[in-house]
């Protein structure tokens, strides 16, 4: 049956702040859970007004602590910004407090702009993509291989990896590794089906994976009428076209039109960021979740959506479990 999830960028909102973030990160998660909705991830980003989940691994722990099925976890730890021995001992730690309920998807890029990444000091001296090896590295950490180094806790622990990627490389690892592939189709649609033709064509069984696993992900920006969802979206809208600027903010309130705000260009880069994304009534965001079953086949759909309005996320999200359950209902019909 296919799953459904969430990624969750904890929003910090305009007028509000991390706190308040947090807060309504914890009760989405609680709904989600009661949704049915199978996992719900945290992001890494740094140096963005609007996201508050830099330090992702104790935004996990906060989340988890705060349900008591779902699995919780990491979409993703940005692996260039870490040691692999740190996140083995971080996720450890959470797999022993939460036992059977957390993943650890990794991805190749820094989260963040290269001076912030600089700030971070993981390749100070360094040279060269080391993503590959370091998730090596990683995998054996948890399996315990290195008497000489173990990550305590981590070592002999399960904790599920996915590979993150908005392109071919993480496809084409994964694949190599034998690991689940999550693509960023939400925020990066023009390689998904390149890559997910890539990943399922190479993928070699793992100890971990007998078959190729693949996860989208999409846009939710659900409501009782198409015009209220397209209300809904603008403040996505507003916020990628704040950092296309080179301006990051805080997510701000949705506007009436989007007319005005954007160039023609800007307008042309943002609908095509956004080509996944499912904007509007039940029937219509049903419609579009269907096409991109029909055109990608995965096991999952992990959903995002950064809405202003906390009470309209909510909402949101729960017409997007009732539109799933409608498609599973239709499948086993």
């Amino acid at each position: 049956m296919l799953r459904y999830s969430v990624l969750d960028l904890s929003p910090i909102r305009e007028g509000g702040d991390a706190t308040e973030a947090f807060r309504n990160s914890v009760d989405l998660a609680r709904h989600a859970e009661e949704w049915g909705y199978h996992r719900y991830w945290l992001a890494e980003h740094h140096n963005m007004p609007g996201i508050a989940s830099a330090a992702t691994s104790v935004v996990i722990g906060h989340v988890a602590g705060a349900t008591k099925r779902i699995r919780v976890g990491a979409g993703g730890i940005m692996l260039p910004n870490h040691a692999p021995l740190i996140v083995a001992e971080q996720f450890g730690t959470l797999e022993a407090l939460y036992p059977g309920r957390i993943d650890l998807g990794l991805g190749r890029a820094p989260g963040t702009d290269m001076r912030t990444a600089r700030a971070l000091r993981r390749f100070l001296g360094s040279s060269g993509d080391t993503f590959p090896d370091d998730v090596r590295e990683l995998r054996e950490y948890f399996r315990g291989s290195d008497d000489r180094v173990r990550a305590i806790p981590g070592a002999g622990l399960d904790v599920p990896l996915y590979l993150l990627g908005s392109s071919d490389f993480s496809a084409r690892l994964a694949a190599e590794l034998g690991l689940p592939f999550a693509f960023a189709s939400h925020f990066a649609p023009e390689y998904l089906q390149f890559s997910l033709q890539l990943y399922r064509r190479d993928f070699k069984p793992s100890q971990s994976l007998a078959e190729p696993y693949v996860i989208v992900g999409a846009g939710l920006y659900a409501a009782d009428t198409d015009a209220e969802g397209q209300r809904l979206a603008t403040s996505a809208q507003l916020q990628v076209l704040n950092l296309i600027r080179g301006a990051p903010r805080q997510l701000p309130p949705p506007v009436e039109s989007m007319d005005g705000h954007w160039s023609p260009p800007e307008q042309a880069a943002i609908d095509a960021r956004m080509e996944y994304a499912a904007v509007g009534s039940p029937e219509t965001v049903q419609r579009k979740l269907e096409t991109l079953i029909q055109e990608t086949a995965p096991d999952e759909i992990m959903l995002v959506g950064q809405i202003y309005d906390h009470a309209a996320r909510l909402r949101s999200y729960e017409i997007g479990a009732a539109v799933f359950r409608q498609l599973a209902s239709t499948q086993a019909g």
